[in-house]
């Protein structure tokens, strides 16, 4: 079972081996399994080039990203790399369209 969100919990990018980036709040971290609350997966980006500067900066172009809707647990099992985001990256993130089909 995850552990309670607290306000304490950054907002991150996570980067796994094969079931590729997610940006939410990390709620643990134990060796290569990272359990993020309110989770979406970053399925194409556009408007930053690298995720580090998705992470800095967010994206310059929100309408062209292809971010699903938020889950609200995912555990990772191949966490690769965790980024912090900035809040201003964060916003960016999350004001993201919807991508549906």
């Amino acid at each position: 079972m995850a552990k309670k969100r607290t306000k304490k919990n950054r907002y991150v990018i996570v980067r796994t081996y094969s079931a590729g980036v997610f940006a939410g709040e990390l709620v643990s971290r134990k060796g290569k399994e990272t359990v993020l609350h309110n989770a979406r997966r970053i399925w194409y980006w556009d408007g930053a080039a690298t995720l580090s500067q998705l992470a800095m900066e967010g994206t310059q172009s929100p309408d062209t990203c292809k971010f699903p809707c938020a889950v609200d647990y995912v555990t990772l099992l191949e966490t690769i790399e965790v980024l912090n985001t900035t809040p201003k990256a964060r916003i960016s993130i999350e004001g993201v369209p919807v991508w549906k089909k």
